[in-house]
């Protein structure tokens, strides 16, 4: 296959990188700050959609549901495609589909096309994220300089949803179709611009059999189906035939999807990618620490606005301080991940999220900004400025250039299931905790249970931190304690590069003295 090479200046030192180059990145950073424009705009309009098109709790949570619905769903088959079709070729395509679905979410009268228009928002961003990912780790050279990259790119998630909060304060003030329509004109820009920026590559010459339609079809089944049951269960019944019945379907798919992926030759999943313990961790704590922050803003949105009556813009400034901080640190990112390494930032990052979520179950019904709200967001600002950069790292970290577009897909995928699963059951624990009922007192039962559920998820993603952590460390020092080392107590060095007396290893000179 013909890849694209390093464009100058992005080898993995030089970071005096051309126009053309950094024109390329702000592109890619524009469609990375429309998906989290999205996803934060819409949260914040919530009651307001509610309002105005009668939708019940667990209708409006749909509204979410479909974007990650489609977004998880596809993201396999969105990163393996990126690889397949040419990532360039992918991601034009998918962002013309997001303006136009934007334009359709913003003109709709039902609730059930709306949620149509979200959910192939999602599939078009499922193809756009991947393929954004791996155009930045296949340009910019492993080490410092996909570092400084990296950093940037997800630091405009972090503004984008940071703005889309301010925006959709304001803007639903005006009408909620307005979020909606915003990106619209955004995205046809970064279009234009993406038509002359991107670097081209080559798709590679494959025929039928290089394309897995059975780990596509299986794959892509199962993880539309799983957010799909889980999502339905509250209303459903999570002992009902429905569920359990969806959920062993959901289970022979996967099954079925790993027979599949383990014996073609050309597989959408190739599964030694997980050998690498980088990348499943980073897996994992993706999962964790997205599919927390989804049930805690759901939370948030709910809480603030339903139970403590603070408008739309005044929700938005009030979790507006976490994202700043993530902008704020965008610029120190790139250095600080190359002087402590993600193994160490990580877990503190991690940390940091779980004791902010944890520091928000003192809810009442007379908490104030500064008492409760404004300590979580400085807490999870720090928290996702030290976690996200770091986690996008580890996940595309030793992987060859030709499969980047799956590592990308797979830490995406890990990203919005994560988000699907978790929000699923933070609204039925919500639901079950409250008994339906619309009292300050009802409401708190159900949010406090909620929350410490979104709590222990992200100490769970916090022990898989720290596990890798001990893991790196005891594999570093195996490698050094490995490697032979002159003694030069035998002599001076021949010209092999060994001592001329005898040779010696660390080993040996640690065990002599």
């Amino acid at each position: 296959m013909t890849t694209a090479q390093p464009a100058p200046g992005a080898n993995s030192t030089d970071l005096s990188w051309s126009p053309r180059l950094w024109g390329a990145l702000i592109v890619l950073c524009a469609a990375m700050f429309l998906d989290a424009l999205d996803v934060s705009m819409v949260g914040v309009a919530l009651p307001s959609i509610g309002a105005d098109l009668h939708l019940s709790t667990s209708t409006l949570q749909w509204v979410v549901s479909g974007y990650v619905l489609g977004y998880g769903g596809l993201l396999l088959l969105g990163g393996r495609a990126a690889d397949l079709l040419g990532r360039r070729r992918v991601f034009l395509v998918a962002l013309a589909v997001f303006a136009a679905a934007s334009l359709l979410g913003g003109l709709v009268d039902d609730g059930g096309l709306l949620i149509a228009a979200r959910f192939l928002k999602g599939v078009s961003a499922a193809f756009t994220a991947p393929a954004g990912l791996s155009i930045i780790t296949t340009t910019f050279a492993e080490g410092p300089a996909r570092n400084r990259a990296l950093s940037i790119y997800t630091t405009c998630g972090a503004s984008g949803f940071s703005l889309g909060l301010v925006l959709s304060g304001l803007l639903t003030s005006a009408g909620w179709r307005w979020t909606f329509l915003m990106p619209v004109p955004v995205a046809l820009l970064a279009l234009v611009f993406a038509t002359r920026l991107l670097p081209r590559q080559a798709a590679p010459e494959r025929g039928r059999a290089g394309y897995d339609v059975a780990g596509a079809v299986t794959g892509t089944g199962a993880l539309l189906l799983l957010v799909f049951t889980l999502t339905e269960a509250q209303s459903a019944g999570w002992a009902s035939v429905r569920t359990l019945g969806s959920l062993a379907v959901v289970a022979a798919l996967g099954a079925a999807f790993l027979v599949i992926e383990s014996r073609t030759a050309h597989p959408l999943v190739r599964l030694g990618i997980f050998r690498n313990g980088g990348v499943a961790r980073a897996n994992l704590t993706a999962f964790t620490i997205f599919g927390s922050y989804a049930g805690f803003q759901f939370i948030a949105t709910l809480y603030l606005q339903r139970l403590l009556g603070w408008s739309a813009l005044e929700m938005a400034f009030g979790l507006l301080p976490a994202g700043a901080l993530v902008a704020l640190s965008a610029t120190r990112m790139g250095a600080i991940i190359d002087r402590f390494g993600t193994g160490k930032l990580l877990p503190i990052g991690v940390l940091a999220l779980t004791a902010g979520y944890a520091y928000f179950l003192q809810l009442g019904e007379h908490s104030g900004f500064a008492s409760l709200v404004l300590p979580s967001m400085v807490l999870l600002g720090i928290g996702f400025a030290l976690a996200f950069p770091s986690v996008n790292i580890s996940a595309t970290s030793g992987v060859a250039d030709e499969e980047q577009g799956l590592a990308s897909g797979l830490v995406n995928t890990a990203f919005q299931v994560g988000s699907a699963i978790v929000l699923a059951i933070t609204t039925a624990v919500i639901t079950a905790g409250s008994g339906g009922g619309e009292s300050p007192q009802a409401q708190l039962d159900g949010y406090r249970p909620a929350l410490l559920l979104v709590t222990g998820i992200a100490a769970a993603g916090l022990l898989v931190t720290l596990v890798g952590a001990a893991l790196d460390r005891r594999a570093a020092a195996a490698a050094v304690a490995a490697t032979p080392v002159p003694d030069y107590r035998y002599g001076p060095l021949t010209d092999g590069g060994e001592p001329a007396g005898r040779d010696a290893t660390r080993t040996e000179v640690l065990s002599e003295r």
